[in-house]
């Protein structure tokens, strides 16, 4: 679960190295969250995985709300959306059901219900839609916190990814409601000590804590009743984890250079690492790794999966040109 597809509406020239820098490093926290995955059993490994996983999924929902303020459903950003996110979804969920019929001779495609990390394009293309209505509304965040607790009473269907784009709908919308100058805020001098402090402490609970809590609960894909809890506590843990995450997020954001760095423009292709990386996991899998050595495979599968030599590969997939799928706009 996890996923750094951003749709960037920022223009090359006005590209801030501050948002790159913290999409490159969170794609970190993606990839070697996934190859510790099958490590669990060790307690150091499913202390990290636990943590990682309580906000590297909002971080990254987070800063695709604040990228997506402007969207609207004028023709070319609705062009974009098809290309940038639906066609790839499609390509990507073809590509990830394929190994299933080499490895085990069986193929199951079911586009609705995304496959391993495909959710995240699905979920992301239905909160872009959903902008407009989100931008009109008095009380925003208060609605879409409001909608994941309830949703998190019902056993909604697999289909649509439809528990996580629920359950994490307000930390798109949190990324809806940002401005300029809360990144600003965050860039002070303090503020990095502070968040420094923070995600040092959130990693000492996630220590204290990751055997206590059923991992489920960091997946936000079932309902309380399925994980066996009344709709009160239910509610609790999922308010309190959405709060967590809320608080890591800031701070990681706080923590994250804003200067031109030797990674910022590997961080404008996240989007390769995340999308590519599942192959890299899937063979990674049938070898007994190890943590550290697991974390060191992750960091530099992360970093040449956003190298121009990939990007230059893999574009076809990944950022497919479109453009002869679209007649002109037609007009009234």
């Amino acid at each position: 679960m996890s996923a750094p597809v951003i749709l960037d509406t920022r223009s090359v020239t006005a590209r801030d190295p501050f948002f790159d820098n913290a999409k490159y490093l969170a794609i970190l926290l993606v990839v070697c969250g996934h190859l510790i995955e099958d490590q669990r059993d060790h307690p150091i490994a499913h202390a990290l995985y636990f943590y990682v996983y309580v906000f590297h999924m909002p971080l990254f929902i987070v800063l695709s709300g604040y990228l997506s303020r402007r969207f609207t459903f004028s023709a070319g950003k609705a062009r974009k959306l098809i290309s940038t996110l639906a066609v790839p979804y499609l390509i990507f969920e073809v590509a990830y059901s394929l190994p299933r019929l080499i490895l085990y001779g069986k193929f199951e495609l079911t586009l609705l219900d995304p496959y391993y990390l495909t959710w995240f394009l699905l979920s992301l293309f239905l909160w872009r839609l959903s902008t407009p209505v989100w931008q009109q509304l008095r009380w925003p965040l208060a609605v879409a916190v409001m909608l994941s607790l309830l949703t998190g009473m019902s056993a909604l269907p697999d289909e649509l990814a439809m528990n996580r784009t629920f359950a994490l709908l307000p930390f798109y919308v949190l990324g809806l409601m940002l401005k300029p100058e809360h990144f600003a805020w965050l860039r002070r001098p303090y503020m990095r000590l502070t968040g420094f402090l923070t995600l040092g402490l959130g990693l000492a609970a996630a220590l204290l804590v990751h055997d206590q809590v059923p991992t489920e609960w960091i997946r936000w894909r079932l309902s309380n009743s399925a994980l066996h809890v009344d709709d009160l506590t239910g509610t609790a843990v999922r308010l309190g984890l959405l709060v967590a995450g809320a608080v890591l997020v800031a701070a990681f954001l706080a923590v994250a250079p804003a200067r031109h760095t030797w990674f910022s423009d590997l961080g404008s292709a996240t989007m390769y690492a995340y999308l590519l990386h599942g192959f890299v996991v899937k063979v990674a899998e049938r070898f007994e790794l190890g943590v550290p050595l697991s974390i060191l495979l992750g960091v530099a599968a992360a970093t040449l999966l956003c190298t121009p030599p990939v990007r230059k590969l893999f574009h076809w997939a990944v950022e497919p040109r479109m453009s002869w799928a679209f007649t002109p706009l037609r007009r009234p």
